[in-house]
């Protein structure tokens, strides 16, 4: 029978869904829901009606103990709104979930392995792997003897393989790894394995001198393992502009210094040839000063010469800018040009308030004279007066502006 869950969508083909249908869901995914879900069965277990009455109360809580009401309180916190995994499977085993819980609770009280295991089909019982759910190998001490996990363990992926802990290697995890070896046992249990010397694949003891083979990249010499020099030898192979740095049981590829083509080592002493823009000098290939070398090594007017490491640069010399590829000089932006009263002093204003004043006065004065020959010539007089004095102090603007147009 489908239900509503509040949490679960897209109900409507659940009548269609089969355990079939969920066998490529993963058996962690079960694993979390059916946990979640006993934690759920917990969190509802002692439930407080608060009605005051004891056996009131106890009859309540019997009806709700296996309540459609609980279900769906459980299930609306079994899985978060962004696990996706977990709320696709609790949308495809509603019926399964609803079976157990109103039918199959008293038989399998495991919610786990009655619906992960035999219902589901998506995990295996401990010690057991893949699609049949297999036997993991195992030993005296357990599954992988102890020493490993079986590839697939409780689920039903995996080959059932051991992966071997650290040191330890065979079927069952018995034997000691490449690398370590067998400590000795005052008793009868069997001694744990234990790390060798860096350089050896196998040995008998911690110390250098107590290898037996050695790994690669180094030689057996009287029970101690030696680096092979491979830079000394045609093991080596490096490509071009770099050399050959040895290193412990192996060796690196290093890039030449700038001022070699091939080399031999580093620093500009080891090379094989100088790159551009340097020179052999001595026994090293040091940086050529093209500035100082070139009678002319910027050709552009105003024009400097920087050098660098293997060439150099031409920039603009102080108090220049580069413009159309041209060095030109750095000047401050010029503003509209001043008109001819733009920087009049407060004196010069009070002066020219003084001059149209006394035109103003003498205009008035040769008006009544009617003409009178001696105020014209005061007027005439006064006018000129103070031209002469106005073109005397801004002669040159006075002209600039005329001849501009202002």
């Amino acid at each position: 029978m489908c239900r509503s869950w509040p949490l679960v969508s897209v109900l409507v083909l659940c009548s269609l869904l089969s355990v079939g249908t969920v066998r490529t869901a993963p058996c962690q995914t079960c694993r979390t829901l059916t946990d979640r879900f006993i934690k759920g069965l917990e969190r509802t277990a002692n439930k407080n009606f608060g009605g005051g009455n004891t056996a009131w109360e106890e009859e309540k809580l019997a009806k709700y103990a296996r309540s459609e009401t609980r279900l769906l309180e459980i299930v609306e916190a079994v899985c978060d709104k962004s696990d996706f995994d977990c709320n696709r499977l609790l949308e495809q085993i509603e019926d399964q979930v609803e079976t157990w819980w109103f039918h199959r609770q008293q038989e399998a009280p495991d919610l786990f392995d009655w619906l992960c295991i035999e219902e589901l089909r998506l995990c295996c019982p401990p010690g057991h792997y893949g699609p049949e759910c297999a036997e993991c190998p195992s030993g005296a001490g357990g599954v992988c003897g102890g020493l490993g996990r079986c590839e697939g363990e409780g689920t039903r992926l995996g080959d059932g393989d051991c992966v071997c802990d650290p040191g330890y290697s065979g079927v069952l995890c018995q034997d000691c790894a490449d690398g370590y070896y067998r400590e000795k046992s005052s008793n009868h249990t069997q001694p744990p394995c234990s790390a060798c010397h860096h350089s050896c694949k196998k040995c008998t003891g911690p110390q250098d001198n107590r290898c037996l083979d050695c790994k690669p990249g180094w030689i057996l010499h009287s029970s101690k393992c030696v680096d092979v020099d491979e830079c000394g030898t045609e093991l080596a192979r490096c490509p071009s502009n770099t050399y050959c740095f040895n290193t412990d049981g192996s060796y690196e590829c290093r890039g030449c210094d700038q001022a070699c083509v091939g080399c031999m080592g580093s620093g500009p002493a080891r090379c094989k040839k100088c790159a551009r823009g340097f020179r052999l000098t001595g026994a090293k290939c040091l940086d050529i000063d093209e500035c100082s070398e070139r009678a002319i090594a910027c050709p552009g007017l105003n024009e400097a010469c920087i050098n660098e490491e293997g060439s150099f640069r031409c920039e603009c010399a102080e108090g220049f800018i580069r413009r159309d590829s041209i060095c030109v000089e750095n000047l401050p932006p010029t503003g509209p040009e001043k008109g001819l009263f733009d920087d009049m002093t407060d004196d010069e204003v009070l002066v020219l308030q003084q001059m149209f004043f006394g035109v103003v006065i003498c205009a008035l004065a040769t008006l009544a004279a009617k003409g009178d020959m001696v105020f014209t010539a005061i007027f005439i007089g006064g006018v000129a007066a103070m031209a002469g004095y106005w073109i005397s102090e801004k002669g040159d603007r006075v002209l600039d502006g005329f001849l501009k147009g202002r």
